[in-house]
């Protein structure tokens, strides 16, 4: 599990690409310092394990689902990646709750200034938005922030100058993509709430029946 607190920024420097997955390198300093390999790292977000290790660097296997799901597949030699370790049981929690469990794209659509915040506008499949609330959480690359504003086929974050001096995010181009992971509370509750055709109870049956 991951807060969201990104740790430091990588470079990806070599990508092996098979013919559905790839092995990634990514040269990095902070995260290496207790890493072990078997530890799991978020990369954009993305939960990857570490393969190997090196004095500056360290390998992740990125299979098929992944690239299917992410944006990792858009990455190439010289790519800045967020970077941030699982969380240590006696760590402080200062984002929210992250799996790195990506569950889509969305693109950039725009950045705007507003005194010390600049204000960042994701372009999002509206499977993803039903998730995403006004105050709510989101990871966008793996950073937890907080949801300022949404519509039909978008949403917006404000992105204050610690953030954006210690993230990727402020980098991305009108049109780049971004992982998104919405938060995962949302997504068990409707799970939870959504009747099973198997049991025969359907929003008719409670309503005739006084719920």
């Amino acid at each position: 599990m991951f807060t969201g607190i990104v740790e430091e920024i990588g470079v990806i420097r070599q990508i092996r690409r098979g013919a559905h997955s790839s092995v990634l390198t990514i040269g990095a300093d902070t995260v290496l310092s207790d890493l072990k390999i078997g530890d799991s790292v978020a990369v954009n977000g993305v939960c990857l394990t570490a393969t190997s290790l090196g004095s500056d660097s360290f390998t992740a296997d990125v299979m098929h689902e992944t690239l299917r799901r992410s944006s990792l597949g858009s990455l190439a030699p010289g790519s800045r990646v967020n970077l941030e370790r699982a969380m240590a049981a006696n760590g402080r929690f200062g984002g929210h709750i992250v799996s790195g469990h990506i569950d889509g794209t969305g693109s950039v659509l725009s950045q705007r200034r507003e005194d010390n915040a600049v204000w960042v506008t994701i372009k999002t499949p509206a499977p993803l938005l039903r998730y995403i609330v006004e105050k709510g959480s989101i990871a966008i690359d793996g950073v937890s922030l907080t949801v300022a504003a949404v519509t039909d086929t978008d949403f917006s974050v404000s992105i204050i100058p610690h953030t954006g001096a210690q993230t990727i995010l402020l980098g991305k181009k009108p049109g780049e993509p971004v992982n998104l992971e919405c938060d995962v509370i949302g997504k068990y509750v409707e799970k939870m709430l959504t009747p099973h055709k198997s049991s025969g109870i359907t929003m008719d049956f409670l309503a005739q029946h006084g719920f």
